[in-house]
């Protein structure tokens, strides 16, 4: 959902009224990603638009609140596609981004790290989570969504645009440049 960690450790414990700490809490999901991570897969359609817009010289950022270790873990079988980033953002992991989604830190850290500081009006992010949007609009940056189909369609708040896969992005209504056949 675009969370820390660690916020959604003392989330868990406390909703639920756990008999752990959220440490201990914090300790059990990482045994859980350290085995389900290395066999997530790309979303659809998300390596093309990435070499596309590479190809285009369209500047790219990753903006994710994993941090290092589960970063490395989810995109090990994929390095060469993460590779086509100018830059990343772990904001997990990154002293820069103070505050988590859906605060908008994390995107404005993102686009300050480009060389030419875009204005947030000029950036363009693709979030899969409530949070995820929610910051990317408080950054003032568009945003298109691709909501898991399980997302309650209430947690859905005013993205720029909604899509059912990124396969279904058209670059073009969004000044890019289009596809090619």
């Amino acid at each position: 959902m675009g969370f820390k960690t660690m916020v959604v450790a003392q989330a868990v414990v406390d909703m639920l009224s756990l008999p752990m700490t959220t440490e201990e809490f914090e300790n059990e999901i990482v045994k859980i990603y350290q085995e389900l991570f290395p066999t997530a897969n790309l979303m659809p359609g998300a390596e093309r638009l990435l070499r596309h817009l590479k190809g285009n010289n369209i500047p790219i950022a990753l903006a994710t609140s994993s941090n290092k270790e589960n970063f490395k873990l989810k995109t090990q079988r994929w390095t060469e596609v993460f590779n086509l980033f100018h830059h990343k953002v772990l904001g997990s992991s990154d002293p820069d981004v103070v505050n988590g989604k859906p605060a908008p830190d994390i995107f404005l850290v993102a686009a300050k790290r480009f060389p030419d500081n875009p204005d947030p009006s000029k950036c363009l992010v693709f979030e899969d989570a409530p949070n995820g949007v929610k910051a990317a609009l408080s950054a003032g940056m568009q945003v298109v969504m691709v909501p898991d189909p399980m997302l309650p369609k209430s947690y859905i708040e005013n993205p720029t645009l909604i899509i059912n896969s990124l396969e279904e992005f058209k670059p073009e209504m969004f000044g890019l440049p289009p596809f090619k056949a």
